[in-house]
C-alpha cells in the first residue's frame, strides 16, 4: 500500500480527477446539566433528529450507558457518513463527532444538537475531509 501525503496537491492540478470529499465537525460542549448527559433513549433520539435536520439517511444506530448516574456513548451511522457522541455527566462535558459528506448539512445536525442539550459553551473544529480519485 502507498501513502502519499501532499498538502499541495489539489484536483485543478490533475486533469481528469475529482475530489471526494465531506465535513468533519468535532466540537466539545460544556456546561450540560448532568441530567440531560445520561439518558440514552433521550440521547439516542436527539442524535437521530440532528441527522434527519441534516437531511441525512439514517443507516442504524447503537448507544450504550454505563449505568445509572454515568455517562452514555452511542453513534448514528449515516449513508452519508456518522454522528457521535461520548458524554461525561459529572463534568458536564459531551464530544460530538459529525462526519457527513454529500449534500447533507453537517452545522444543522449540530444546531439541532446544541438546542437540545443548551451547552454554556461549545468549542468546534471544522475539518474539509476528502481524497483526489481518476474520473474513469
Amino acid at each position: 500500500m502507498n501513502w502519499n501525503c501532499n498538502a499541495n496537491a489539489s484536483a485543478d492540478m490533475h486533469p481528469g480527477v475529482h475530489a471526494a470529499e465531506g465535513m468533519h465537525l468535532l466540537a466539545d460542549l460544556t456546561g450540560i446539566a448532568a441530567s440531560r448527559l445520561m439518558e440514552c433513549a433521550a440521547i439516542e433520539l436527539l442524535l437521530r433528529k440532528a441527522a434527519n435536520a441534516a437531511n441525512a439517511r439514517i443507516l442504524h444506530s447503537h448507544f450504550h450507558s454505563f449505568g445509572p448516574d454515568a455517562g452514555i456513548t452511542g453513534v448514528v451511522m449515516l449513508a452519508e457518513s456518522h454522528i457521535s457522541i461520548h458524554t461525561w455527566p459529572e463534568q458536564g462535558f459531551a464530544a460530538i463527532d459529525i462526519f457527513m459528506c454529500g449534500n447533507a448539512r453537517p452545522l444543522e445536525a449540530l444546531r439541532v444538537i446544541e438546542a437540545g442539550f443548551k451547552p454554556v459553551q461549545c468549542r468546534l473544529k471544522s475539518i474539509k475531509r476528502g481524497i483526489v480519485q481518476a474520473v474513469p
